[in-house]
């Protein structure tokens, strides 16, 4: 079979007018004449406990779904239990789901499933190859009957009028898994008790009964208890059995709780029963019974779903504080650290890593800070403490900014708010207190109310055009609001200032990067990483705009160096990288995170950018590892699966894979479901529409 055809057109928002949605380069169209280049031992494995191998016994599997059967009447037939079949088809041959080889599956569709074709899979072909270390999945929609007190699931070909001869006995099938098949896991799945049309509640409940029987032999996962009909609806993946719907969602993963990649019977069982309930409000409620088999069998395993490790806690850093006179006393969040002279520096290691206020105060003189600097993990860092300017302002405005900024530093919306307060209150002492107008501006944008704060950081620069710091600040607070432009101006004028003002070209490389000006957030980027070689997300704006720029290589070790450099547990480490000067840098999304998640946002961006970066080189192996880890920190960013679908497309043409083929399906699926308005959703369903054609799903 060939494949060549199968892209359609893998473009990827090139135009994207919010670039921080990382944009692949169109088109690969051609991708597969390209040739093929040798994978670099250029890998990042996080420093950190992971997760043992994962052994998937091999899989037999036998799928059978019966909608419109031959000798049953109108009333009685079926809409969607044949695209259940070919829906759980699919996802037990997904690496990323049953993981079961396509050619060890079997598939018996409507007119296919007769009871001479149940027999000869059931009785002759599994238990002619599965063996004792295997598993073996049966799963059945489609009727089921109560005849002489004695369970019948229908095939094709059912006489309703002699169900005894012409219909697959459930005690049969409990002796043939029982005793024939030999296998160490055994699985059923039915949703058959859609008889409702046809049959009274009576025999609903023995038909129940008799499924649930066979956990004598097997683990079984019924669609409904006794007395219950299982529903199916349009609404469900433009039509299933809701059951289903939830075992197939179940498989891909939505029902690994424990987020170690695996689906266990014990996990699907849970998940399917608590989701068909609450949906059919109760109508409905699957019913599962392991007999004495494991409960962590497993069903399936989706790598993309492994949730990240924890990171370890970040190392302390050292601030090293020099001054340009004598008797000049430190103070670090407040706290004094000791008077330091001329020529004789004050180290001081242990310090958290993220943003510390520092200010240096000499009698007589304009104290100069307070400002913040960053520690970096595991970094030394020097602070200049320059002294230049006799006092001006009154001790009270002076004592109320302290007190200030000792709420500000506590973090959290009320001491924000007592921070304003004070901020207000030295206002009122002194009108022209730029550094009031500063630390209110920071407050009030860790509250997330731009205006006022951009309205703090404006009458600051006001105040002292040569300001750089309410600058730099006001420029943060504009890249968290999309006004790019005006932020780059505002840096400009830092940075022609100050060349050593390593924020300023930070914020600078984000800046450009968001404009798509590759070339200058490059130079911004290795500016802002030789003044500051710790500055992770530096590396990370260089990354990305080398990758745009089609330096993949030289990106994917930027990529590397900043998930190194950013590889800690965030809660502890302040606002460090996550919020620079008490704001998030302009990350280039439309929402507030937590810091935790800031962190993770951009880890699956660095993965991601990786992703992409081997995925343009044609090493599509690398780059699936890349996409899954990228899901591992955000599992619901569109463009990943877009990415990973692609690659697992490529994967297909290479080695003519149906299994990849069922991966590549399932990721543009999500990815429209997570966003069907995307430019490259038409992409995704014209594959779809490919996809579903060579599986036979459609």
């Amino acid at each position: 079979m060939n494949y060549a055809w199968l892209i359609v057109n893998t473009a990827l928002i090139a135009q994207q007018p919010n670039t921080a949605l990382i944009a692949l380069q169109p088109s690969t169209a051609l991708i597969a004449q390209q040739p093929q280049q040798k994978p670099r031992d250029l890998k990042y494995e996080e420093d950190r406990p992971t997760q043992a191998p994962v052994t998937i016994p091999r899989g037999y599997a036998l799928v059978v779904g019966i909608a419109k059967y031959k000798n049953l009447p109108a009333k009685a037939q079926l809409d969607f239990a044949e695209r259940d079949a070919e829906s759980v088809y699919s996802v037990l041959i997904n690496p990323e789901g049953g993981n079961f080889r396509a050619e060890n599956v079997h598939r018996l569709i409507g007119p296919k499933a007769t009871l001479a074709n149940l027999k000869q899979e059931l009785e002759v072909w599994l238990p002619s190859v599965a063996k004792e270390s295997d598993r073996v999945v049966i799963y059945f929609a489609g009727h089921g009957f109560i005849n002489a007190g004695r369970g019948y699931l229908a095939p094709y070909d059912l006489d309703p009028a002699n169900i005894g001869a012409t219909g697959y006995s459930m005690d049969t099938l409990g002796a043939v898994a029982g005793s024939r098949i030999k296998a160490k896991w055994k699985v059923l799945l039915t949703d058959s008790c859609h008889s409702g049309a046809i049959s009274p509640d009576a025999e609903l409940a023995q038909v129940n009964k008799s499924l649930l029987d066979l956990s004598r032999s097997m683990f079984s996962l019924t669609a409904s208890r006794d007395r219950e009909r299982s529903f199916e609806s349009k609404n469900w993946g433009d039509g299933h059995g809701i059951f289903t719907y939830y075992v197939v969602k179940g498989l891909e993963g939505e029902a690994d709780e424990s987020g170690d990649g695996i689906v266990t019977a014990d996990e699907l069982a849970e998940y399917v029963r608590r989701n068909v309930r609450e949906v059919t409000n109760g109508q409905q409620n699957p019913t599962s019974d392991r007999g004495s088999f494991d409960p962590n069998m497993i069903l399936a395993y989706i790598p993309g779903a492994l949730r990240a490790g924890k990171a370890p806690a970040p190392k302390d850093g050292t601030l090293i504080f020099e001054a340009n006179m004598d008797g000049v006393e430190v103070f670090v969040d407040g706290v004094s650290q000791g008077v330091i002279n001329k020529g004789t520096p004050l180290r001081l290691p242990g310090l958290k890593p993220g943003n510390h206020t520092v200010q240096g105060v000499k009698m007589g003189y304009e104290p100069d800070g307070p400002r913040e600097e960053i520690v970096y993990p595991g970094r030394d860092s020097t602070v200049s403490i320059k002294i230049l300017i006799a006092r001006r302002r009154p001790k009270a405005a002076l004592d109320e900014l302290n007190h200030g900024i000792e709420f500000y530093n506590k973090g959290f919306a009320e001491n924000y708010k007592k921070a304003i307060a004070h901020f207000e209150k030295a206002i009122s002492l002194d009108a022209n207190f730029s550094q009031a107008y500063l630390y209110m501006g920071r407050s009030y944008n860790s509250q997330f109310d731009e205006q006022k704060s951009q309205a703090a950081f404006r009458r600051a620069i006001e105040i002292d055009p040569d300001y750089l710091e309410a600058r730099v600040s006001l420029a943060g607070s504009l890249l968290d609001t999309g006004a790019v432009d005006e932020a780059i101006r505002q840096l400009n004028t830092v940075t022609q200032h100050d060349s050593s003002n390593a924020m300023a070209f930070y914020l600078e490389a984000e800046a450009y990067r968001l404009k798509e000006a590759y070339p200058q957030a490059i130079e911004a980027a290795r500016t802002a990483i030789k003044l500051t070689p710790a500055n992770a997300e530096a590396h990370l704006w260089l990354a990305d705009s080398l990758r745009m720029s089609g330096a993949l290589q030289e990106s994917t070790g930027e990529y590397v160096s900043y998930l190194k450099l950013s590889d800690f547990d965030s809660k502890l480490a302040g606002r460090l990288n996550y919020y620079v000067l008490g704001y998030i840098a302009g990350i280039g999304k439309k929402k507030r995170a937590a810091q935790t998640d800031t962190w993770r946002d951009l880890r699956s961006l660095a993965y991601f950018g990786l992703c992409d970066a081997e995925r343009k080189q044609s090493h599509f192996e690398a780059a699936v590892g890349y996409c899954q880890k990228s899901l591992a920190y955000d599992a619901k960013d569109p463009y990943t699966h877009y990415a990973l679908a692609l690659c697992y497309m490529h994967q297909a043409q290479q080695s003519q894979s149906l299994e990849t083929l069922a991966s590549a399906g399932i990721h543009f699926r999500t990815m429209l479901d997570l966003n069907p308005d995307l430019e490259e959703a038409k992409y995704a369903r014209q594959n779809l529409k490919s996809i579903d054609g060579l599986l036979g799903t459609k």
